[in-house]
């Protein structure tokens, strides 16, 4: 059975608790194809799908659409359908979604500027225990 907002009193979610829904959006915001969509529109703005899979690199079509579709069921993004031959589909953030660019470009920063010591790391531990 699924726990929903309605059976965690206002003020009362603790994602550190099992039944808590906020773990479900964590789960959501944590993956890296979604944190990638986010900061890819964040910077972008509004974007065709044939754009956000050509700049997010390695994501199947499959797990993109599957992606997107999350995100917007939370809430994070609109999906905008322009009747045209072929019909045309816009994604954007919205002022949710936005909220959550600041906290996301920062983590897409830190990964990138601390890869090299991430990458020492994993080769002492690799030496030491593998």
């Amino acid at each position: 059975m699924d726990v929903t907002t309605a059976d965690v009193p206002p003020g009362r979610f603790d994602a550190f608790a099992a039944s808590c829904p906020s773990r479900q959006l964590l789960d959501t915001i944590g993956n890296k194809w979604s944190s990638l969509v986010i900061v890819a529109l964040g910077l972008g703005g509004r974007m065709r799908y044939s754009e956000l899979s050509a700049r997010i690199a390695g994501v199947s079509q499959k797990m993109l659409t599957q992606t997107l579709r999350g995100l917007e069921r939370d809430g994070l993004l609109t999906r905008t359908v322009t009747p045209s031959v072929p019909v045309r589909v816009d994604y954007e953030l919205t002022p949710l979604g936005l909220s959550l660019l600041e906290p996301m470009r920062h983590l897409k920063e830190w990964a990138e500027a601390h890869m090299a010591e991430v990458d020492l790391a994993r080769a002492e531990y690799d030496r030491n225990d593998g």
